[in-house]
């Protein structure tokens, strides 16, 4: 599996990807209002989303069941081999030593997407270096266009760009690729 950079140093705990569970339920909300910035569903819906949408999601914690971050996401029912990503929540301890990037790369080697999408507002450069660093990691095109604007809303909300990044390349082909010397033909 592709690891991103400084794969599991996040000061002085390992921390571990596995699907969420119900137990993470409680968890995924409480990060989520932590953060301060994303936007906090009901607790019902982090239920939900450990119940029928784990294979789509994972959690990252510490030996001790700690959760230290998680990313949701789903299969766009119209587009199944679209990875639609809805959260990315780091807790503050883990954050900057690439949990984030860890966790979406584990997304995209175990669900075997093509695409990977996403929204962010134009303020969040940290989101927006998230995944234009996995475009780059996974040799894919990453196009970003306005999906959702202020007159769609039926409240004050920023435009949320769609991010769409793609086709992925899985990591068994990307290593032949280094090990194969390219071939150039001379006329």
């Amino acid at each position: 599996m592709l690891h991103s950079a400084n794969e599991n140093d996040h000061s002085g705990f390992a921390i571990n990807l596995r699907r969420p569970t119900l137990s993470d339920g409680a968890g995924l909300w409480h990060l989520t209002r932590d953060t301060g910035v994303l936007d906090v569903n009901s607790s019902y819906q982090y239920l939900l989303w450990c119940r029928d949408f784990a294979e789509t999601s994972v959690v990252g914690v510490t030996e001790e069941q700690q959760l230290m971050g998680f990313v949701t996401g789903f299969l766009r029912p119209d587009e199944p081999t679209t990875l639609m990503v809805w959260q990315v929540a780091v807790d503050r301890a883990a954050r900057g030593r690439g949990l984030a990037s860890r966790m979406l790369d584990y997304l995209v080697e175990t669900t075997g997407v093509k695409h990977l999408e996403t929204t962010v507002t134009d303020d969040n450069a940290a989101s927006q270096q998230l995944f234009a660093s996995l475009a780059q990691r996974h040799e894919a095109e990453h196009n970003v266009t306005p999906l959702f604007t202020p007159e769609m809303y039926p409240d004050e909300h920023e435009t949320e760009y769609l991010h769409r990044i793609g086709p992925l390349v899985p990591e068994l082909v990307r290593q032949r690729r280094r090990k194969t010397p390219q071939l150039t033909v001379v006329n």
